[in-house]
C-alpha cells in the first residue's frame, strides 16, 4: 500500500512513519526536510504535492499548526493560524487529493481531546479540532469510490512531556495508543468516524 504521511517530521508523523514503512511503500511530506515539502496553509502547494506524488492509497496528516496562547491575547489574526493550519489544510489535503486517491483509499485527519475537554491556552485548536471533526463526518456521505475518511483524537502524547502542564490531570495517549488508533483508520473498513484514544 502506498501511505503519504504528512507532518512526517513530526513526533506523532516520524512515530508513525517508521511503524508503517515496515511493509508499505510510505511518502513522508513535510515543511522542509521529508521526501516531499509540502505546505498544508496553501492549496497551490498541496496540488503541487500530489502532483509530484500521483496515485496513493492512504493519507494520514498529523500536521495542523494552531495558535497557542493566552485567551486574552487571542485575535483575529491568531486565530487565523488554526482556521489556515489545522482546519482549512486539512480540508484541502481531502478536496484536492480527493482527485488523485486511488478507488478505495482512506483519508486520516487528526484532531485532539481539545475538541471536548478544552484546556487553558488552547481555544484555537480545540475550535479548529471541532470543524475537522464535522467535516470527516459530512464528507465521509459524500466522497465517492468506496473513498473512506476518519480522524484520530488523541489526548496529548506521551512522547510531548513538554506539554504535560497544559494539560493537568489528564492521562497521555501512548505511541503504541496512536499507532493503533491510525492502523483501525488506514486498513480498518470505517468511515466517518472520530477515532478517541481518550
Amino acid at each position: 500500500m502506498k501511505i503519504v504521511i504528512v507532518g512526517a517530521s513530526g513526533t506523532m508523523g516520524s512515530y508513525l512513519s517508521t511503524c508503517f514503512e515496515k511493509d508499505h511503500d510510505v511518502i513522508r511530506v513535510g515543511r522542509r526536510t521529508e521526501d516531499i515539502q509540502v505546505e498544508v496553509t496553501s492549496p497551490e502547494s498541496i496540488e503541487t504535492m500530489y502532483k509530484k506524488i500521483g496515485a496513493f492509497d492512504a493519507l494520514v496528516c498529523t500536521a495542523g499548526p494552531t495558535y497557542v496562547g493566552p485567551w486574552k491575547n487571542l485575535t483575529d489574526q491568531e486565530f487565523r493560524q488554526g482556521v489556515e493550519g489545522k482546519m482549512m489544510g486539512q480540508i484541502n489535503l481531502v478536496l484536492i487529493g480527493q482527485h488523485y486517491i486511488n478507488p478505495r483509499g482512506s483519508f486520516t485527519l487528526i484532531t485532539g481531546a481539545l475538541t471536548h475537554e478544552p484546556q487553558k491556552n488552547f481555544a484555537n485548536a480545540s475550535a479548529a479540532n471541532a470543524a475537522v471533526e464535522g467535516f470527516v463526518r459530512a464528507a465521509a456521505i459524500e466522497l465517492e469510490n468506496g473513498i473512506r475518511i476518519n480522524a484520530v483524537s488523541p489526548n496529548v502524547i506521551e512522547n510531548s512531556p513538554r506539554y504535560f502542564p497544559f494539560f493537568p490531570g489528564e492521562m497521555p495517549t501512548t505511541m503504541k495508543q496512536l499507532e493503533y488508533g491510525f492502523r483501525k483508520s488506514v486498513f480498518g473498513a470505517n468511515t466517518g468516524h472520530v477515532i478517541r484514544l481518550y
